[in-house]
């Protein structure tokens, strides 16, 4: 559709507004879809040409837009996927267009720039910083830099990088502002794949082109699912289409880029935190112009503007990572489904422990279903050994029972790597007055602090709050009984390194590292071989590849059992598998020691046994007789403000008309304060919304919330299929 020169139109912008505002096309005209700025009030703001001028303000007194910015229009696929994800998340439509185009320079006018890569020469001194700036340049050997983003991916002041220029250490280039990524040749020969791998790899590739479907292709750990679904977007290329993978974690991307340009001769686009905004501009703008045919990158990498998309590959789609948790609050697996059906695009769902949802969608045939049973090569699954800490004879203070120390040994011995997975960041949970039992807790939130030895503080890991811990204890004022409760994974390494005084030991936490390059770093230095024994939080169990690793030990199995969360059972299982599977990838079995008090539970049995088909049945009947997902629906509400009084009191009064929702067969549940009551100083009260499969859910939430009117103080969160209950 295209409007001529003064046509009146509508335009969707990045306002807070009720919806599209009303202007006149400029001279020349516009495309429907146009990425445009417009006047509003004093301001000028970006849009997108939405649809049809809404006719409610006079043609007489509309505005012309201001500028057409030159990319390409919003396609129709686009503006549906934005409108249904928005509908489905009970989010408005400006912050579902925020979604779209969080793309810094999109306005800038075409032109040239000036670009920074690494230089022939050396610097006649070298100075630590200057050795941070080669480093970035050296990591990143294929991607160009501005010179301010250059200096802060190293942690320097720009003046060091002009020194570097000044040396001939660095080049200075004048590129166009966004180059098209390299083509990856689909025709290249990937890696040599078993019969089963080669089986699977066709079914993919033979859906390539025939419309919308999913896929969930489920495969132990180390069986090869990656050169399997790289086969079918090999397929997906080849048809001229574009290709999106998936991935939870950014330091899981090295390895994967590399396997991407060894299949394909060149490196994809990337989109995650990790990228500069120069690059993610590139992105952008060549994946709006096909000039980027596969993009590797995070959750919101779905709400590129892809041309014409012909495959999503949602990697370890089980994880929880892929649920954004702020903001537009949705889950990127299930969105991917809903992109695709837009598309016309297929869907590859990978994972060795898939979600109980698709593993509910793929029995039921909603979802097709590959599997992969044996690990590539001659690489067995792991043993999975109980360790039952009752029959322990361990010490005060220390969480390595005698049994895993034992096998550790005989692990460094051998040259073999261990890994202790703990999934609780910092030093200790808790810090305690001994001399009146005060537990040092955040100004804003109703959390405990947790110490960070390393770093030397107490953080909040609610708001991130951090301060010094106290020598006086502020309730009794006794000075120096302070103490820690508890394990961290840095208490543990502390543990370790007292256990095991010969070992090198890794560090694997996402608070230890201060940029992605670094995290990168330090994981392909321990696959190296760099350490002996790995000490990780959950970062360890995603994807990572530890050839040398042939023992793990879960230290507390038992923590994730803990609480109401009626996914806990599931999230224990997958991780704890997850992790056991990082263990003998290579020629040497691995083994698995799982520490619990109860190894009676049926999670435990489940995870010791490896009978994963059984959990999944048992616990998909368990959610079934309780009508929750994927069986019913669920809706987590979350009132806060900075008056407890007010919020209570809107809480109530939504509480108070929860029979609007009995003609869906809705019940809900509250209000009660949250399980950590305020956070950054806004307190919290919730409510549980259960209802059946109905299509008008999210409708009748809608209409259930505007029932009440919400003062401005107040805010009112409604999570479609919530993952977490804090």
């Amino acid at each position: 559709m295209f409007f001529p020169s003064s046509a009146p139109l509508a335009v969707l912008t990045t306002q807070p507004l009720e919806g599209p505002l009303d202007y006149l096309a400029p001279e020349g005209g516009v495309a429907l879809g146009a990425f445009v700025i417009v006047p509003l009030g004093p301001r000028h703001v970006m849009g997108v040409v939405w649809a049809h001028a809404t006719g409610d303000y006079p043609i007489d007194k509309l505005r012309p837009v201001a500028r057409v910015l030159d990319v390409p229009p919003m396609q129709e696929q686009m503006q549906q996927f934005l409108i249904r994800v928005g509908a489905y998340t009970l989010t408005p439509l400006y912050n579902m267009l925020r979604m779209a185009i969080r793309v810094p320079g999109l306005a800038d006018l075409p032109g040239d720039r000036v670009v920074y890569v690494k230089g022939q020469s050396t610097p006649s001194r070298m100075t630590p910083a200057r050795e941070k700036v080669l480093d970035v340049l050296i990591s990143e050997p294929d991607m160009q830099f501005m010179a301010k983003e250059l200096a802060d991916l190293a942690g320097v002041s720009a003046g060091v990088v002009k020194g570097l220029v000044e040396h001939g250490a660095i080049d200075a280039r004048t590129a166009p502002r966004d180059l098209p990524f390299p083509a990856l040749d689909h025709k290249r020969p990937g890696k040599t794949l078993s019969t089963s791998q080669r089986k699977a790899a066709k079914a993919l590739a033979d859906k390539q082109g025939h419309g919308y479907g999913t896929t969930l292709l489920r495969g132990v750990t180390g069986s090869g699912k990656t050169e399997v679904y790289l086969e079918a977007v090999a397929e997906c290329l080849r048809q001229g289409k574009q290709a999106l993978v998936l991935i939870p974690e950014i330091a899981l991307t090295v390895d994967f880029l590399s396997r991407v340009e060894a299949r394909f001769g060149a490196r994809p686009a990337e989109w995650h935190y990790g990228v500069t905004m120069t690059e993610r501009r590139r992105c952008w703008r060549m994946v709006a112009e096909q000039k980027a045919q596969l993009v590797v990158g995070a959750r919101s990498a779905l709400y590129l503007p892809f041309a014409d998309l012909g495959l999503i590959v949602v990697d370890e789609e089980h994880d929880g990572s892929y649920k954004q948790e702020d903001g537009v609050l949705y889950s990127a697996r299930d969105m991917a489904v809903m992109r695709a059906a837009l598309e016309g695009a297929q869907v590859i769902l990978a994972s060795a422990t898939p979600a109980l949802e698709t593993w509910v969608n793929a029995e039921s045939g909603k979802y097709d279903r590959i599997t992969l049973d044996r690990r590539f090569g001659s690489a067995e699954l792991p043993q999975m050994k109980p360790i039952d800490l009752r029959a322990e004879a361990m010490t005060s203070n220390a969480w390595i029972s005698p049994r895993l120390a034992d096998e550790i040994d005989l692990r460094l011995a051998a040259s073999e790597q261990s890994l202790l997975f703990l999934n609780r960041r910092g030093y200790a949970p808790l810090t305690v007055c001994r001399a009146c039992g005060h537990q040092i807790g955040c100004d804003d939130c109703d959390a405990r602090m947790v110490e960070h030895r390393f770093r030397g503080e107490l953080v909040c890991h609610q708001c991130g709050e951090t301060k010094s811990k106290p020598k006086v204890c502020p309730n009794c004022g006794v000075e120096d009984r302070f103490a820690p409760v508890g394990p961290g994974v840095e208490r543990l390494a502390e543990e370790a390194a007292q256990r095991f005084p010969q070992a090198r030991i890794a560090l694997l936490s996402s608070d230890m590292m201060l940029s992605g390059h670094a995290l990168r770093d330090h994981i392909q230095g321990i696959a190296k071989g760099d350490a002996d024994l790995i000490i990780g939080t959950q970062l360890v169990a995603k994807g990572h590849n530890f050839p040398l690793l042939t023992c793990v030990g879960v230290i507390d199995a038992d923590l994730g059992l803990q609480g109401g969360d009626l996914r806990a059972a599931e999230k224990t299982f997958q991780l704890i598998r997850q992790v056991a599977g990082r263990a003998g990838r290579a020629d040497r079995r691995g083994t698995a020691f799982v520490q619990t008090h109860q190894p009676e539970h049926p999670v435990i049995k489940a995870i010791i046994s490896g009978d994963e088909e059984a959990f999944w049945i048992a616990e998909a009947a368990e959610r079934k007789r309780a009508g929750v997902p994927p069986f019913g629906r669920l809706a987590g509400v979350v009132v806060s403000g900075e008056n407890n009084a007010l919020v209570n009191d809107i809480a109530q009064k939504l509480a108070r008309r929860s029979g609007m929702l009995k003609d869906i067969g809705a019940e809900v549940f509250g209000p009660a304060p949250a399980p950590i009551a305020r956070i950054r100083g806004r307190h919290r009260m919730r409510l549980l919304v259960r209802g059946a499969k109905d299509q008008r859910f999210q409708a009748a939430l809608a209409e259930w919330r505007a029932c009440v009117p919400i003062p401005s103080q107040v805010r009112v969160s409604i999570d479609i299929d919530p993952q977490s209950f804090y």
